[in-house]
């Protein structure tokens, strides 16, 4: 439970085309808007290279994928090799696939990612999936690039613990990796950036689009009366003055990707102990926010929340219904919604929440986490 109250111009200043003092609810609006009138763009990046992936036309043709490493088999292909790797880590025990299992969706199932030496990391571990679509990384979104991105687990001391140049010339001298640099890049030369360019296409190739969710919205199969309510009360804001009901869940985790890449203080703890975006922008406003992942397979990549908090997606729901904790930082999209009119919590009935459960699990893709392309080389046999 927590006490209605408007709030401050300040809380919507994190996009420049919204006013502050505005109903949630037309914030989310212009928001979506605002994004879909960029995903129908004309100078939407388009895909580069000679290895073109599958990309599903429902969700959308805002990808990136910078101009100075573009999409190449051969690339993606020796990125799938670094990233089941352990040699990558400074005792060669860990690789980026320690952390990101394809069984659990490239998830670990711990609260806390564990790297070398049994380290505990302060976060929870994201899914790699559909990051073609994406340009901020981590909870915090300190890297805006794959490429960047790798960076930070190879050389941070709780995780592979392994600089950069150390990690060029170890690959140099293990035999089996000249020739593949070779093949993806023209010379033998191992470099930190070569490394991390392919680790990064490799991870672009990640794209989960083979749910049940993914069928009826394709119109590939009929959707189930029940299944139907489910997927309309996943991506509604309530609006009881208008007698609207909905879970207020897709104003964060809108579109067919499930996320809309934006960051929230979805109202966790009161004061925040992990200072997320915050820290990055130096922007008092930004305390707490984190970024709003992508709920694909979100069934198989328990426990939840940045640090892990819940076991179970019943304790989410319950949280964003009950459980929300007030702060001047709080989202206003979660503070202001409520299914009854001047309701102190979202206020979802027993049947809703089951409804919402059975869409989450209408987001489990089981050729993702089969698919023998995103499998372990050394495991699977495959000649390099």
């Amino acid at each position: 439970m927590f006490p209605k109250k408007i709030a401050s111009k300040s809380s919507y200043s994190s996009h420049p085309l919204i006013p502050g003092r505005m109903p949630a609810w037309i914030i989310l609006s212009l928001i979506l808007l605002i994004a879909s009138a960029q995903d129908c763009s004309d100078d939407s990046p388009r895909p580069q290279g000679d290895f073109l992936v599958n990309l599903p036309q429902h969700f959308g043709r805002r990808i990136y994928i910078p101009e100075d490493n573009p999409m190449r088999q051969e690339v993606a292909q020796l990125g799938r090799w670094l990233f089941y790797d352990t040699r990558l880590s400074k005792d060669s025990t860990v690789s980026c696939a320690t952390c990101h299992q394809q069984k659990r969706a490239f998830t670990d199932g711990l609260a806390t990612a564990e790297g070398i030496r049994k380290q505990k990391h302060s976060r929870n571990t994201m899914a790699l999936v559909n990051m073609l679509w994406t340009d901020r990384f981590f909870w915090d979104g300190r890297a805006q690039r794959l490429e960047e991105q790798a960076f930070f687990p190879l050389e941070d001391a709780r995780e592979m613990d392994l600089d950069r140049e150390e990690a060029a010339l170890r690959l140099q001298n293990i035999p089996m990796y000249p020739p593949l640099f070779a093949q993806a890049f023209g010379s033998p030369e191992i470099t930190p950036r070569r490394i991390v360019q392919a680790l990064a296409q490799f991870e672009r190739t990640l794209i989960s689009s083979e749910s049940r969710y993914d069928s009826i919205v394709r119109g590939d199969i009929p959707g189930r009366p029940r299944e139907l309510q489910a997927i309309q009360l996943f991506m509604t804001h309530p609006i009881p003055e208008a007698n609207i009901r909905g879970g207020n869940c897709g104003d964060c985790h809108g579109s067919h990707l499930t996320t809309l890449n934006t960051f929230h203080n979805n109202g966790l703890d009161s004061i925040s102990q992990d200072l997320g975006l915050e820290k990055l922008t130096q922007n008092p406003f930004d305390r707490g926010k984190m970024r709003a992942p992508s709920l694909r397979n979100i069934a198989l990549t328990a426990p939840y929340m940045h640090d892990g908090r819940f076991k179970t997606l019943r304790e989410v729901l319950d949280h964003y219904n009950e459980h929300i904790q007030d702060s001047e930082y709080l989202d206003p999209l979660i503070q202001e919604a409520s299914n009854e009119p001047g309701g102190e919590s979202l206020l979802l009935t027993e049947q809703e929440k089951e409804d919402l459960l059975l869409f989450l699990n209408l987001l489990t893709d089981s050729s993702f986490i089969q698919n023998p392309q995103f499998s372990n080389p050394f495991k699977s046999g495959d000649a390099y």
